[in-house]
């Protein structure tokens, strides 16, 4: 990676890039910085150097003409900036994510607003859930033609791209002397079950995790990294519901309040946590946290799952 290239990604992203998009990437960030440039000049940018979100992509900050603070967010799979484009144009009513200003669809780039401050993961703060069940409602809530809906995704086919990477990472990590194949296929088969039914389906955010979300300060809670499909409302609240959860009261006391924030079941909202609890297993075990009592209550949750798997068979 040469220095010119550095200046927007370092050397952690660009291996998470290349995991998630294969070894072509290094081709695209060797041409990154031409590519920005380029950009910067067809749309009048200042570029000021890298922001610190960007897991699926490199996000430059820029300012505009007008003085405005703006982001420029460029994606190795073009289509994947384009679908992310589209969502957060559909979702632009709630005033629940950034504006997005300008679309290149050949070069996988987004202008988009910027919105000042951390991730709810970096600032390590658990909101209250009455908070994020807000959130989540008015992203559930937005009007979508059904032109638009059409376009999205089933919810299976989220939970099989959900559960094919976090197996893998189990399977190349220190989660493979830990958390079970079993374990791993039960929840798999119970999260699938859930999916194809048709109880409170809505266009869901996706990938709406800790790290996914900005603490807005004045503004509020906004949702970045839509990765939106179609399917149950209880599912976007399900990493609020465990993330930094110390017992399974406490996850049933949080998904009390999601589940009546949002308006769903909460025994339907319960078992998604139960299914996905695997996946989180494997991320605390492959990140050094398994001596944590956060990874003793998610290994609670897997363990009551299969228990619930052995007494209702499917």
């Amino acid at each position: 990676m040469n220095d010119v290239t550095a200046r927007f990604v370092d050397e952690r992203q660009r291996r998470r890039l290349e995991r998630r998009f294969g070894g072509h990437v290094t081709e695209w960030l060797a041409e990154l910085p031409a590519v920005v440039e380029k950009i910067a000049t067809e749309w009048r940018l200042t570029v000021e150097g890298a922001a610190p979100h960007g897991r699926t992509a490199v996000v430059v900050q820029v300012t505009l003409p007008d003085g405005r603070d703006g982001v420029l967010k460029l994606c190795p799979d073009a289509g994947l900036a384009v679908s992310e484009a589209n969502l957060l144009r559909m979702w632009e009513p709630s005033h629940r994510v950034p504006e997005v200003w300008a679309l290149d669809h050949e070069r996988g780039a987004i202008l988009m607003e910027r919105v000042e401050g951390d991730t709810v993961a970096e600032t390590g703060v658990v909101p209250p859930m009455v908070t994020i069940g807000t959130l989540v409602s008015q992203l559930h809530e937005v009007e979508v033609p059904r032109s638009q809906l059409l376009e999205l995704r089933p919810l299976v086919a989220r939970v099989q791209f959900i559960f094919d990477m976090w197996t893998r990472e189990r399977n190349e990590g220190p989660a493979a002397n830990v958390v079970s194949t079993t374990a791993m296929h039960q929840g798999f088969c119970r999260a699938r079950a859930l999916a194809i039914g048709e109880v409170d389906v809505v266009p869901l955010h996706g990938d709406l995790h800790p790290g996914n979300v900005l603490d807005g300060g004045p503004r509020g809670l906004v949702a970045i990294d839509p990765r939106a499909c179609l399917g149950d409302a209880a599912v976007d609240a399900v990493d609020w519901a465990v993330w930094k959860a110390t017992s399974v009261v406490e996850v049933e006391r949080r998904v009390d309040v999601l589940s009546h924030t949002l308006g769903v079941d909460g025994d339907r909202m319960m078992e998604w946590v139960r299914a996905f609890a695997p996946c989180f297993a494997v991320a605390k075990v492959n990140r050094a946290q398994g001596h944590t009592e956060e990874f003793a209550t998610v290994m609670d949750l897997v363990e009551g799952g299969r228990r619930l798997a052995r007494s209702h068979p499917r």
